[in-house]
């Protein structure tokens, strides 16, 4: 064989096979010359498959998942859910677990359709790369399109999955964390081989169909290279390091068409200020999301930037504490124009406020940009990431939702993960079904409550005494302390006046 039909057959295979690059035969060493141990084991494979394969011309061989066979392993069309129909919106009487209840996709609320409103996504790193795990468990789940392995195979196979699921469901977003999709190399080119890869894969998915990002980013939390972070770490060569991911990340975020790019700065914190210069690390965030912002705009990449509050875990304090907080660090470095929030329910709770507070927050100073939809065990301590299904929550989130005029181009996207004894490959439709209706039906509640206006009077009357000419004048700004001293000396004592705490919430619990 030619050398250019040895690198033909040597990359077919390895893609086929999952096979890592050591297996590859190097350019311009000739096969004679070039061969070792592994070219001499993966000689034995190529056999194997040669003979399983039915004798097809090796650079044409595809496996399918199933043993099925094609004259290319990307246009394999077998289900990884054939038990599983599309979901149908059969309304609040249905009783059958695989069909919306309350979501209905083309309702129009307040003058457009529900699913514009909510913008659902799923996540692909829960729902795919999901196996069970936690700090006291091994792994409880193997999917049909997963081996155990981390081979760009079976990330192909990952990919389809996601599709097809997307399909299945009816949803049109999804979000990834580049190694989520594509395995990690042993070097940063490698790496960025195999997410070229895959993304050409999700490019030729997405084609005759309406599926694209919601956003993507890259994850810059899991390698032991950013266990002092990443933009924080004290190291410049991890910093160059992860400057060169994200770089690569927004790309292809922007290749799939993605209407956002997030940064989770899971490991952008400290564990003690003992060893932490707090001002340098700061600094060095910031310096880190201007040149992003900069890139972004160079290469014409019209999504918007997020950035993601959590408070702790894995750090024990991350520097985007909440959304306050978070606002408060954009402000300070001239950043507010660039980025909008990317709100997790669940780090809301971590952080001691509810997900109605964060999203009101963030939406009255205009920086709401899109929603992690999950919710937390209140007698748990962690982030559990468990599918929200407390429409009492989801109506206060779609209070301030509708208020802010929808999330696009953000969304809510499914940031939650199955438990750890739900193994059925039904259980994730059951459960992404199950949130998709809780926000669905929240968005009703909100819609009603506001339209017919009972909470809203009693908010405006609660605050009604601003509306006269003294209280227009304060909030001009047109009257200072002395001219309210002059004027509470003349005046009587003001009145004792109610809250009506007990008559909102039975006004609002009323709705739900």
């Amino acid at each position: 064989e030619s050398e250019r039909a040895s690198a033909q057959l040597c990359t077919s295979f390895q893609l086929q096979f999952g096979l890592t690059r050591d297996y590859y035969i190097h350019k311009g060493a000739g096969v004679t010359k070039g061969i070792t141990m592994k070219a001499l084991l993966f000689s034995v494979v190529l056999l194997v498959a040669v003979l399983s394969c039915s004798g097809q011309r090796v650079a044409d061989i595809t496996c399918g998942v199933d043993g099925s066979l094609g004259s290319d392993f990307q246009e394999w069309e077998g289900e990884f859910f054939p038990n599983i129909s599309y979901i149908k919106y059969e309304g609040p009487a249905s009783h059958n677990p695989l069909a919306y209840k309350y979501y209905n996709a083309e309702e129009l609320i307040f003058g457009k359709k529900m699913k514009d409103w909510l913008r659902f996504s799923v996540a692909f790193w829960h729902t795919f790369r999901g196996d069970g795990g936690d700090p006291f468990g091994s792994p409880t789940k193997r999917w049909p399109w997963d081996d155990g392995s981390n081979s760009l195979t079976v990330a192909v196979r990952r990919m389809r999955a996601n599709f097809e699921f997307l399909k299945k469901l009816g949803v049109e977003k999804w979000c990834f964390h580049d190694r989520d999709i594509a395995p990690e190399g042993s070097t940063l080119e490698e790496s960025n081989a195999n997410l070229d890869y895959i993304v050409s894969v999700a490019k030729k998915l997405q084609e005759g169909t309406n599926i694209r990002p919601l956003w993507g980013t890259a994850q810059l939390f899991k390698h032991p290279r950013y266990m002092h972070g990443a933009a924080t770490s004290p190291d410049v060569r991890v910093y160059a390091y992860a400057a060169a991911q994200v770089k690569k990340a927004i790309e292809v975020t922007k290749l799939l068409g993605g209407e956002n790019y997030v940064f989770w700065g899971g490991r952008e914190g400290y564990q003690t200020l003992l060893n932490t210069d707090l001002k340098k690390e700061l600094d060095h965030m910031a310096t880190f999301l201007r040149s992003a912002a900069e890139y972004k705009k160079k290469i014409g990449f019209e999504g918007t930037l997020l950035l993601e509050p959590k408070p702790q875990e894995p750090t024990k304090h991350q520097y985007d504490w909440d959304a306050a907080t978070t606002m408060g660090f954009l402000k300070n470095y001239g950043l507010s124009d660039d980025y909008k929030l990317n709100l997790e329910c669940n780090h809301a709770t971590l952080s001691g406020h509810s997900c109605h507070h964060e999203l009101e927050t963030a939406r009255i100073y205009g920086m709401l940009g899109s929603v992690d939809a999950n919710t937390g065990d209140a007698q748990t301590g962690w982030d559990t990431d468990q599918f929200l299904t407390d429409v009492s929550e989801a109506t206060l989130i779609m209070l301030s939702v509708i208020k802010n005029g929808g999330l696009a181009p953000g969304g809510f996207n499914f940031d939650a993960k199955l438990r750890r004894e739900s193994v059925d490959v039904e259980d994730l439709f059951i459960a992404h079904i199950s949130g998709m209706d809780t926000i669905a039906r929240g968005l009703r509640n909100a819609a009603k409550l506001l339209e017919e206006g009972r909470l809203t009077k009693l908010v405006e009357d609660r605050y009604s005494s601003f509306n006269s000419p003294l209280g227009k004048t304060i909030e001009e700004g047109k009257v200072g302390f002395e001219e309210l001293e002059k004027i509470s000396l003349e005046a009587e004592e003001p009145p004792i006046t109610s809250g009506k705490q007990e008559l909102a919430e039975m006004i609002f619990y009323s709705y739900v």
